[in-house]
């Protein structure tokens, strides 16, 4: 008798193979028969018209400081997120000093526009080393499984305090020190050790993050642990450049670990090219025996522009600035005003003094777009407020204005600052379809003001297996793979990702046709009334973590199956099945 049967379901395995009808029975948290026949259960599911895949195996998280307060993690389960990895970038909150505590949120606030007051009142700081911080965890219950990663930053400013948090030079010593951190992280768990090589990622108080400056040989210093514990992954976002010799020392160290280098590659305006030559040096890479994994993102890295966003076009306006020291009701309701709307437009900044990202997000109005209550990652150029205006005879900024104040004042445009360069997603199924990328940068838990982006693993249904109508789409046997057996593997979680007799039974049951993402709403709900972006999803009938029924219809069940993971997971044994696939 097992204890759950999910009946009738066409079931998407995670190998690539064909859709098929099957039953999946599950006892004592694995699954224990896939089949026409496999017998009763104490329980069962009706997934009759549903699909049936693996849980989402997400590898680019920030929920470091969120998991030491919120055992659900949300939004990854509302995404049928049954596994995710944080300590991604080279921040996290372990090691530190217990003097150090404000540093490294300043940090997190400031690379992954996370409140600093919601990590100040949230995280309560039982560990100083590595492997007292996943001590902490394991000491708690989750929804999900959650691992983690030795982040650099952290690192570096433990063991070389300012100096290390302000990117001098590590003398020799300071490397052993810093691999020896390493190296005690690997042995506790970790499944990784992650840096910072881009000069986006920058702290709050305007510094890059510890490392992103680092000597080659403190890099490999740290990443050859990786091949001396014999797991794990080597994980960076970097702007590669030169890139000759960045690509060097990542190929180096690939190929003296054995263990995956996992690079993110994002398609950008300033060089729309790179991402075909970070390709090609990954084909390059593996035919040498290399191990160079490029990460992508399977949507435009894009940004959120609202009145009540972190930024938006008129937060310069010198109009504007009285507004922001009134509450949100008080202010949604002066915006709604034509005196107010008239004296905000009425006195814009110098667009000419302003360059960058800055610029784009402030006058930018060829690539944004109006988001919409079915949001849109794929827009034409016809459709951007530029283009709008043009068409109505009237100023982007005029429109733009009434596009904000509409819904009550949380109206939001989207502004695709990466992987958009064309004005469509092609590249990006380039990308997707590659043989060496991999699905990631999703980055759930981060950039809560400005990005809503964790909801990538289910936007690989809707979108690219759905509804896509500018390109070819892509199947979904194919997606599903990408996001389970692919992604669990590369941090050797071999034990999910595949439903298979043996396999652990993480499990989405989904209404594949009424599937939808909705609109980003803003919520006050993190300690201290922090506020973040979130995005309601759903078509997810229900999904399982470790045999137990963790969501139904987008709402908990109470269970807490879900566990810290501590290394490498060894796919079960052929003897261990308790019945064969039928």
């Amino acid at each position: 008798m097992h204890d759950l049967i999910i009946r009738g379901g066409t079931v998407i395995d995670g190998t690539g193979s064909p859709a098929r009808r099957a039953d999946v029975a599950i006892a004592n948290g694995k699954i224990s028969a896939v089949g026409l026949d496999v017998g009763e259960a104490r329980e069962e599911i009706d997934a009759t018209g549903l699909l049936v895949t693996p849980g989402w195996v997400d590898i680019h998280t920030h929920y470091d400081g969120q998991a030491t307060w919120d055992a659900h993690l949300t939004p990854a389960p509302w995404n049928g997120v049954t596994t995710v990895v944080m300590g991604n970038c080279g921040v996290g909150f372990a090691p530190v000093k217990p003097d150090r505590h404000d540093f490294l949120i300043q940090l997190m606030e400031g690379v992954e526009d996370i409140p600093g007051s919601a990590l100040t009142e949230g995280i309560q700081w039982q560990w100083e080393t590595f492997p007292e911080y996943l001590d902490a965890l394991a000491g708690q219950s989750f929804a999900i499984d959650i691992g983690t990663q030795v982040p650099h930053g952290a690192v570096r400013a433990y063991v070389m305090g300012d100096a290390g948090a302000k990117n001098e030079a590590a003398t020799p010593e300071d490397i052993v020190a810093m691999a020896g951190i390493v190296r005690e992280g690997l042995e506790a768990g970790a499944l990784g050790v992650s840096t910072s090589r881009t000069h986006l990622h920058k702290a709050k108080d305007g510094e890059f993050v510890p490392g992103t400056l680092a000597a080659f040989d403190e890099v490999l210093g740290l990443g050859r642990m990786l091949g001396e514990v014999g797991h794990g992954v080597f994980q960076l976002a970097g702007d590669y450049l030169p890139e000759e010799a960045e690509l060097g020392w990542m190929k180096q160290l690939g190929k003296e670990t054995g263990r995956p280098v996992l690079y993110s590659m994002v398609q950008s305006a300033g060089d729309p090219d790179q991402w075909r030559r970070l390709l090609r040096a990954s084909e390059v890479d593996r035919a040498e025996g290399g191990t160079l994994t490029p990460q992508i993102a399977p949507r435009p890295a894009g940004l959120l522009l609202g009145f009540e966003s972190s930024a938006h076009p008129f937060l310069l306006h010198e109009n504007f600035w009285p507004l922001t020291l009134l509450s949100r009701e008080e202010r949604q309701a002066a915006l709604a005003t034509p005196e107010t709307r008239a004296s905000i437009l009425s006195k814009p900044p110098d667009y000419s003094q302003l360059t960058g990202v800055v610029a784009m997000i402030l006058h930018g109005f060829e690539q944004m777009f109006v988001l919409g209550e079915n949001p849109d990652y794929e827009p034409t150029a016809e459709q951007s407020i530029a283009a709008i205006a043009e068409q109505e005879g009237r100023t982007p900024q005029e429109v733009a204005y009434d596009v904000m104040a509409s819904n009550g004042g949380d109206g939001l445009m989207f502004l695709p600052m990466l992987g958009y360069v064309d004005n469509d997603l092609d590249a990006t199924a380039e990308m997707m379809r590659h043989p060496n990328s991999i699905y990631g940068l999703a980055d759930g838990g981060a950039h809560c003001g400005m990005i809503s982006d964790a909801s990538i693993p289910t936007f690989l249904l809707t979108h690219w297996a759905r509804d896509r109508t500018r390109g070819d789409r892509i199947p979904v046997e194919e997606l599903v793979e990408n996001q389970t057996r692919r992604t669990a593997e590369c941090y050797g979680l071999d034990d999910r990702g595949v439903i298979a007799p043996g396999m652990k039974a993480d499990l989405n049951v989904i209404d594949f046709d009424n599937l939808r993402i909705h609109a980003p709403r803003i919520a006050y709900d993190l300690p201290a009334g922090g506020k973040r972006f979130l995005q309601e999803i759903t078509g997810y009938h229900s999904t399982l973590c470790n045999g137990e029924v963790i969501y139904r219809h987008g709402k908990p069940t109470g269970k807490l199956p879900g566990r810290l993971i501590r290394g490498p997971q060894a796919a079960p044994a052929p003897s261990s099945h308790a019945e064969a696939s039928q």
